[in-house]
């Protein structure tokens, strides 16, 4: 029954691979099937923002929980895009205040049992959301530009469990962005000890507020869509309010 799995869920990741592969080496033009939302690109009016509600401040997420590891992969070319999307030298990611937070506490209930994270993702300017959905029409696995994304808005993260001394990851069953049934959160035909590693992962997160995507055991989102907006601030002028 293992072996099966394994080859079928093989097959599926070949499948994925070829796919976008294929579709990559396309390029992408401008797609006219969706209607920007309002989104803050002004610098001013993100400070104002912050200044009227301090939970709409962006944190690095380091400057918070230093023992935090990341991958961010849309910093290199190691995505389902194949490209680099984020600026050379990206080094920080964010999240809203109150979402930083949270994931504090979540850090610090698996400190207890030797264990830490690993941040593929976390705020991701609205203009790569476009970039993505240019490639990918599949609102299971890239929001749709007409709403924006928690990811934009600073709500949402990509993580993985890691021991906390060695930095290995926990075998999870897929890695990051597998765009397979195997990734879904709520596939069993896996390991005991990968739906064991899954079910901490998202037990631990839930009880701090977030929500597991279901197309992907690695994404998580706090509610609040409705009350931040959707921001295509720069990277390096957000790490200027973290001095």
């Amino acid at each position: 029954m293992v072996n099966k799995i394994k080859n079928t869920r093989g097959i599926h990741q070949v499948i994925a691979v070829i796919l976008f592969t294929t579709i990559a080496s396309r390029g992408f033009t401008q797609d006219s099937t969706y209607t920007r939302p309002p989104v803050v690109s002004s610098w001013k009016e993100y400070a104002r923002q912050v200044l009227h509600d301090p939970e709409k401040k962006m944190i690095e997420l380091r400057t918070l929980i230093p023992a935090l590891r990341y991958d961010l992969r849309y910093a290199g070319n190691n995505n389902f895009m194949q490209r680099q999307m984020y600026p050379a030298g990206t080094h920080s990611t964010f999240l809203r205040a109150p979402v930083a937070e949270a994931l504090s506490r979540v850090d610090a209930e698996l400190k207890e049992k030797g264990l830490g994270l690993k941040i593929f993702d976390a705020y991701r300017p609205y203009s790569v959301t476009v970039a993505f959905w240019e490639l990918v029409h599949d609102e299971r696995y890239v929001a749709n530009p007409s709403r924006g994304s928690g990811h934009n808005r600073g709500l949402a993260v990509d993580l993985t469990l890691v021991d906390r001394q060695t930095g290995a990851e926990l075998p999870m069953g897929t890695g990051f962005d597998n765009f397979t049934d195997t990734a879904h959160a709520d596939f069993t035909a896996l390991p005991g000890k990968v739906l064991d590693n899954r079910k901490l992962l998202t037990s631990t997160m839930e009880k701090y507020g977030f929500r597991v995507l279901q197309t992907e055991w690695w994404h998580f989102y706090f509610p609040g869509n409705d009350r931040f907006e959707v921001l295509d601030i720069s990277f390096r002028k957000l790490q200027k309010l973290q001095r």
